[in-house]
């Protein structure tokens, strides 16, 4: 897996700081931007993030490339609906050469089942090749591809869908692989906006687990704001 931070808002809490404030300001939002000391921004963004007003968190958003990732983790990453993806296509890319999937360390672990795993694989991908041959369109021929297929994808949310993304994908309940992408994407968004993603992640960061009797139970240390 490979995660890279693309583009992100510039200054995104100072954008932040300065659409909360344009509600209870006499000027305008350029005047505010540039007038906020970071003293200023800090006690904003304290407001907004401990009464919960997350509306503004949307004007700063993070574009990340991610990239030798299986299909069953996008299938779950594009449940995330308000976001922007653009994903390879299986139907405009050949795939001619070595194949790339992603082996679960479950299976990795085991020779006799990582055996099993790749005479599946092998069994697809040679099955792919074959309809290629045979002049079957590459949409077609596709079906037969695996989740474990690697993929790459470009992938657009506001800090307000992050927080959201990672409350849920950073969770040790979380699938393994998506919980290790969200892990990437809050270290290289987190350097961006420290105050507003300090104890981003998983629940338990911030007060008790919500998964009842489904619990980890493996506490995180608490943050102070």
């Amino acid at each position: 897996m490979q995660v890279s931070l693309l583009y992100h808002t510039a200054d995104p809490e100072r954008a932040v700081a300065t659409a909360a404030r344009l509600c209870y300001a006499p000027i305008g939002a350029a005047e505010l931007m540039e007038n906020l000391s970071q003293e200023q921004i800090y006690r904003v963004l304290k407001i907004i993030v401990s009464s919960g007003h997350f509306s503004a968190l949307e004007h700063a958003s993070f574009t990340f490339a991610i990239d030798d990732v299986s299909r069953a983790l996008t299938h779950q990453l594009v449940r995330h609906r308000i976001a922007s993806f653009n994903q390879q296509s299986q139907r405009y890319v050949q795939l001619t050469e070595e194949p790339v999937v992603v082996t679960p360390p479950a299976i990795a672990a085991d020779p006799e089942l990582l055996t099993t795993f790749h005479v599946a694989i092998d069994t697809a991908y040679n099955t792919y090749a074959q309809l290629i041959e045979a002049g079957v369109a590459a949409e077609d021929a596709r079906y037969v591809l695996p989740n474990a297929c690697a993929s790459k994808i470009v992938v657009t949310m506001n800090l307000r869908e992050l927080l959201h993304f990672f409350t849920l994908r950073c969770c040790h309940r979380a699938q393994w692989e998506i919980q290790e992408l969200s892990c990437q994407m809050l270290e290289l968004a987190r350097p961006h906006a420290p105050y507003i993603l300090l104890d981003a992640g998983a629940p338990c960061r911030r007060g008790s687990c919500p998964e009842g009797k489904m619990s980890c139970r493996q506490p995180f240390e608490r943050v102070q704001r």
